[in-house]
């Protein structure tokens, strides 16, 4: 029977392509090396091998899977959202393989690299990636958890998770929810204010990360200051082009963009809020053919037609005398 080569070197050298990590740094250094077994104590608890496998460019999509309660949305990774990463995959392939289980239907579920992923489906580049067995959905979570304070989550992926906070009991209001996330109030605001923003607006942006407060903000009072049916109409108008909004923003360089995106987004709220009209106050005639008055709040205006010199000194001293 063949032996691997691995399995060779174990026995002529006495050690086998297989790291054990007991810390973050010694994961990363085996990550980097790209060992081909390496050992997580996962959560603190047991420990599980992870086996490294090369996904080919053209299966990524079709052989793995984000898991399902990670934090970071999948739709919003981008050519923008995933620029950090993207050029330098593109130019040198993937330099730190992701972390995944195995599915019982033989498919990978990624646990952390959810972003390393979708650069290399866009990158077309073969996906590397650690996987190990008999991960339950708790120890998946914590993964998934860890991996995501890599890259800062969006206010409204933060935004989601505090929802589910609040959802569930284990905080009753803001305030605790500031202190359990251990952030301002502001923040807890802000986030909660983008995560009930619709998918189609936060999806007109090449990177919804780059929203901030002020923007989530301006975009909460824009889209809740229309009706029911005028938010209707707002997300339909953009459902229907076949490109995301900001593909057809003349500009580059993502702040420019985002701007652009902006400024459309208020202009399209404002063509649907109706025009408000308000009736100017007319004139009325107090002497038929002599006198016509104009009242507007506070003010009074008279027009005073066919008078004598007397009639209008007469007028004036009088006036003059009562509002004295």
């Amino acid at each position: 029977m063949a032996i691997k080569t691995k399995d060779l070197n174990a026995r002529l050298f006495g050690k086998a392509d297989k790291r054990r990590a007991t810390t973050p740094t010694e994961a990363q250094t085996a990550a980097r090396d790209k060992a081909a077994v390496i050992e997580l104590a996962v959560a603190g608890e047991e420990t599980v091998a992870f086996e490294l496998i090369k996904i080919s460019a053209g299966e990524v999509a079709e052989k793995t899977q984000v898991f399902e309660e990670n934090a970071r949305e999948q739709a919003f990774l981008t050519e923008h959202a995933l620029a950090d990463i993207l050029s330098t995959l593109k130019e040198r392939g993937q330099q730190y393989p992701a972390v995944g289980r195995w599915l019982d239907d033989g498919r990978i579920e990624v646990l952390d690299g959810s972003r390393r992923r979708m650069s290399c489906i866009l990158a077309e580049k073969d996906f590397l990636i650690y996987v190990g067995k008999g991960i339950n959905s708790e120890h998946a979570k914590f993964l998934s958890d860890v991996a995501n304070a890599h890259k800062p989550l969006s206010l409204y992926e933060r935004g989601k998770e505090m929802q589910a906070l609040l959802e569930s009991g284990k905080v009753s209001d803001q305030k605790e929810l500031a202190k359990y996330c251990q952030c301002s109030e502001a923040l807890v605001s802000g986030a909660l204010k983008a995560a009930s923003l619709p998918m189609e607006l936060l999806m007109a942006y090449p990177s919804v990360s780059e929203l901030g407060r002020p923007t989530i903000v301006k975009l909460h009072r824009l889209f809740f200051g229309l009706s029911e049916h005028q938010q209707q109409a707002f997300v339909g108008e953009l459902n229907n082009g076949k490109a995301a909004l900001w593909k057809t923003i003349d500009a580059s360089g993502i702040t420019r963009i985002t701007r652009e995106v902006t400024n459309h987004l208020e202009q399209l709220g404002e063509t649907l809020k109706p025009k408000m009209v308000i009736e100017k106050p007319q004139p009325l005639e107090l002497v038929k053919g002599k006198i016509s008055y104009l009242r507007e709040g506070d003010k009074l205006q008279l027009k005073l037609k066919k008078l004598t010199e007397r009639q209008a000194d007469d007028i004036l001293a009088y006036l003059a005398d009562y509002l004295k």
